[in-house]
């Protein structure tokens, strides 16, 4: 065994700390652009809350789809490292593009339009060659079987909520001041971390992240053909992507709603194909239709979940107390609560799980537990603006207790269930059923911005039946909605528990 790898034993190679760099900026960019996203376009833009809360759960429903095809692009061609850059420069062009949308929006409105859905189409196609290319390589900086595996991975996961909680905060007090054309700013500051993160994977990639062998992790795989990463061929086929996103987003918000119907039948097509090959034994195909259902119940909380970046920012805004005397919060800064909330609590959970031993839930029963949280947390809010005014104004502490009990939540499902379909998947068709994990995260993050346009605003609006005239009545659209899911997949327990043949 090398010195090097002899060395690294005891703590963890360098080359944890450069991906820890690299995607905690890209994170701030990311949760500092989607905190102050609907603000922008409702106060700045002057779309209405309904249009917003599209464009919202399309562009976040887009993100999700994205990593899909960057991630293949990735393994056959262009090899991790490339497509860590190309996609986080991609990112930063998005968000200064953005930067001049902000910049000439009471000048030149069409321009202004434009420009808006260049930068999210930007954004969009620049996530799904960053996002599915940075955790893949965390592992692999280990030996197989190494114990430090687990305690990497949850250093990795703090640097996605550091960059999670500072963005917002960072964005929020430059942009989000009361002066609408003060957005410009949060922009900027987002491309300048995303450029951050670039420079980090350009300086330190290769000389830190390495395997136990000391070879380079990420570059271009051996067998890809030259005219792949030719730059000319490069830049072309990342014009195009852009080209294509660009014009995904504005179709599905301006001119016909087909993403959710995409949304739809892509699992039903993968379903077709995992559950018709005959190579698959009974044992094999039991265990897919588990992460079948378990992705079907992820769909109900992450579109409440969501919320956040839609119609609790509203809600913070125009509905919440935020007035300290010497300081007014700004509405954007409740998005990093949740972050703020995983660095503090992951930990308990992780420590719990281990102190409960044999009596440890099953992974379906901690995901139920997750979902009935998340109910909880909107009968905590609520109970919060039960029978109270419009126009009257509600303490911080419905939302700081909200964003506990989602967060709390989220650490039973989240990780638990990445974990499930990453043990369950048969080998051959693993990353198509990571797709299905990533579909799901799509469809509830499109099925979000449909919720948010449901906000009551003064006026009344009903889903599948159900009347809502306030905002009392719109949180318990969520309570009911994740209650129900919470309880179907408790009683559903015993027979996946059966068919993981566990």
């Amino acid at each position: 065994m090398s010195t090097s790898t002899t060395s690294t034993q005891t703590g963890h190679p360098k080359g944890l700390a450069v991906l820890f760099a690299t995607e905690m900026w890209e994170r701030f960019n990311y949760y500092g652009m989607r905190a102050i996203l609907v603000l922008f376009l409702t106060k700045a833009l002057m779309f209405d809350k309904v249009f917003a809360s599209n464009i919202y759960g399309s562009y976040t429903g887009l993100v999700y789809l994205t990593p899909l095809l960057g991630g293949y692009i990735a393994d056959r061609y262009w090899g991790n490292q490339r497509s860590i850059i190309v996609g986080g420069l991609l990112m930063a062009l998005g968000e200064f593009v953005l930067f001049f949308c902000a910049s000439l929006y009471q000048s030149y409105a069409d321009v202004s339009t434009i420009l808006f859905f260049t930068g999210l189409g930007l954004m969009i196609t620049g996530n799904g060659f960053f996002k599915p290319n940075i955790s893949a390589m965390v592992g692999q900086l280990y030996p197989k079987g190494d114990r430090r595996i687990d305690s990497a991975y949850t250093i990795f996961y703090m640097g996605i909520n550091v960059g999670g909680a500072i963005g917002p905060i960072i964005c929020g007090l430059v942009g989000d001041t009361g002066h609408p054309e003060d957005f410009k700013w949060a922009f900027l500051a987002g491309g300048i971390a995303m450029l951050i993160s670039v420079v980090v994977q350009l300086f330190y990639h290769k000389k830190y992240v390495l395997d136990p062998d000391n070879n380079v992790l990420g570059l271009t795989p051996a067998h890809a053909p030259a005219a792949w990463t030719r730059p000319s061929n490069v830049v072309g086929l990342l014009i195009l992507l852009s080209a294509i996103m660009i014009a995904a987003l504005y179709v599905d918000t301006s001119v016909v709603d087909y993403l959710a119907y995409v949304l739809i039948a892509a699992p039903v097509l993968i379903g077709f194909i995992i559950f018709s090959d005959k190579a698959l034994a009974k044992i094999e195909k039991q265990r897919v239709a588990v992460i079948f259902c378990v992705s079907f119940f992820v769909v109900f909380f992450w579109s409440a979940f969501e919320q956040a970046g839609a119609s609790l920012t509203f809600f913070a805004e125009e509905q919440t107390q935020r007035d300290l005397g010497f300081f007014t919060v700004p509405a954007s800064f409740f998005a990093s609560l949740n972050s703020i909330y995983v660095v503090l609590f992951a930990p308990v959970f992780a420590w719990l799980w281990l102190k409960l031993g044999k009596r440890e839930p099953s992974s379906p029963t901690k995901m139920s537990l997750g979902l009935f949280l998340l109910s909880l947390g909107y009968l905590w809010i609520a109970f919060g603006v039960k029978d109270v005014q419009a126009s009257t104004k509600v303490s911080m502490i419905w939302l700081l207790g909200m964003y506990a009990l989602h967060t709390w939540g989220e650490l039973c499902l989240s990780p638990i269930g990445l974990s499930l379909v990453n043990k369950l998947a048969p080998i051959k068709f693993a990353s198509l059923l990571m797709a299905v994990w990533f579909l799901a995260n799509a469809a509830a993050n499109k099925l979000a911005g449909v919720l948010s346009a449901l906000y009551p605003d003064g006026r009344t609006t009903q889903f599948m039946g159900y009347q809502m005239n306030n905002m009392y009545d719109f949180f318990l659209l969520f309570v009911v909605m994740s209650g129900i899911a919470a309880a179907l997949l408790l009683v559903l327990t015993r027979l996946l528990q059966k068919m993981m043949n566990d």
